[in-house]
C-alpha cells in the first residue's frame, strides 16, 4: 500500500558459533558496549542537532532536507544493526559507520 523509503531486514541465521555467543554474553559490554557505546553518543549528540536543524527546515521551507533525512537514517542503520549483533540475531560484528 504505501511505499517507504526505509527498509529493515535481519537475515535468519541457521546456527550460531557458541564461543562467540559466549563471548558476547560475558564481555558482550566490554568489546560491544563501550566502543559501540562512545561512538553511538558522539553519533546521537551529531543526530540531535540534525533532527533539529531539520525540524527548522521543515518549518519554513516545508521540506525535509535530503541529507538530513540521508543522515538520520544512516545512525538508525547503524543502531539496529549494533543491536542486532548485541541480542545475538546476527554473527556479523557492526562497522562503525552507518555506510554498511
Amino acid at each position: 500500500m504505501y511505499d517507504y523509503p526505509v527498509k529493515y531486514d535481519v537475515s535468519y541465521q541457521e546456527r550460531s558459533n557458541p564461543w562467540l555467543v559466549l563471548a558476547r554474553l560475558f564481555f558482550g559490554w566490554i568489546y560491544i558496549g563501550i566502543p559501540h557505546g562512545i561512538f553511538a553518543g558522539f553519533y546521537g549528540i551529531a543526530a540531535f542537532f540534525v533532527t533539529i536543524w531539520a525540524g527548522l527546515a521543515i518549518l519554513f521551507t516545508s521540506n525535509f532536507p535530503k541529507n538530513s533525512f540521508d543522515y538520520l537514517v544512516r545512525y538508525r542503520r547503524y543502531l539496529n544493526r549494533v543491536y542486532a549483533y548485541w541480542v545475538m540475531q546476527t554473527d556479523k560484528y557492526p562497522p562503525f559507520s552507518g555506510w554498511e
